[in-house]
């Protein structure tokens, strides 16, 4: 390997996180017994089989990912899941490992630290842009809810995603219909309907349903009172009780709705009535707790 060739290699390597694949390395002329005198000279290192690292140090998380796609193989892996949401720019959320997707019929080898996930293909899945193989990020938060360990971890993926704007509601949507994850699809379709529509995927007559399914008494809905600045509307209330139940959707976390929110809560509460705040995923995921607190506050009213 003459020193053009190894100027070339490093180049390259600098756009696939200081990794390449021994297949790319034989495409600049690179063979093994090259990649293996500069490794016997403590200059690259083989973090794999089928990829050589660029150096001698810790691999950060982008040349992980580039490892993983290419000991699963560059034909048929792409990162998928939660790790190509970080790619997109999700923060605040950790998982160890990659999470790569094949195709249900691919075969390829077992890699330390990567989970492999074979899935059914959609021809618009894959992110445009170039760089590392990947999913688009709205297939990518259902296929991660899909494969998430429960319930409010799935929730929580489908949550940040919106709220750190990666996908707009009605691609999650979208895409929540075209990708089918296993046994918890139908809870993966209403957490999306929750996180996409607000307030209108859970109306009060489905909140009416869990009272009546814990046997409280249904309250009545839409209520008209007056605030400090005209009529106040309220979701729910039980008049007997004074209690008022608010439910808030993903439009009430945008712009100005939590300062009118709290506004309207604050008139609420000094004309004596108390209010009970649930956010829809709260519903979701604690139903029990909810109908709990709510039982509490109907206080000698059931």
């Amino acid at each position: 390997m003459d020193r053009d060739q190894r100027r070339r290699a490093e180049e390259l390597a600098e756009q696939h996180g200081g990794v390449l694949s021994r297949s790319l390395l034989q495409g600049l002329g690179i063979g093994r017994g090259a990649v293996a005198r500069q490794v016997a000279g403590h200059r690259w290192a083989v973090p794999g089989h089928l990829t050589v690292a660029m150096h001698r140090g810790p691999l950060p998380p982008e040349a992980m990912q580039w490892l993983a796609v290419g000991e699963v193989g560059h034909a048929v892996a792409v990162v998928d899941g939660v790790t190509s949401l970080v790619v997109a720019g999700l923060v605040g959320y950790t998982e160890y490992g990659v999470h790569v997707s094949v195709t249900r019929n691919a075969r390829c080898p077992d890699v330390d630290d990567v989970q492999i996930h074979r899935v059914r293909r959609h021809p618009s899945e894959g992110w445009p842009g170039g760089g590392l193989p990947r999913t688009r990020p709205a297939v990518a938060a259902v296929r991660a809810a899909g494969w998430a360990v429960s319930d409010r971890q799935a929730a929580l993926i489908l949550a940040m995603t919106v709220q750190q704007r990666l996908v707009a509601g009605a691609d999650l949507v979208s895409a929540s219909r075209a990708i089918r994850t296993r046994g918890r699809h139908p809870f993966i379709r209403q957490v999306v309907r929750d996180i996409a529509d607000g307030a209108h995927s859970l109306g009060e007559l489905d909140f009416a349903a869990m009272c009546r399914r814990h046997g409280l008494p249904e309250p009545d809905r839409q209520v008209v009172t007056r605030g400090l600045h005209g009529r106040v509307y309220l979701d729910v209330r039980w008049d007997a009780a004074g209690l008022v139940v608010e439910i808030d959707g993903s439009g009430h976390r945008a712009g100005l709705a939590v300062t009118s929110d709290n506004l309207r809560q604050n008139a609420v509460t000094l004309g004596r009535d108390t209010v009970l705040r649930f956010d829809l995923l709260a519903l979701r995921l604690e139903e029990a707790t909810v109908m709990a607190q709510v039982r509490a506050g109907l206080r000698g009213c059931v």
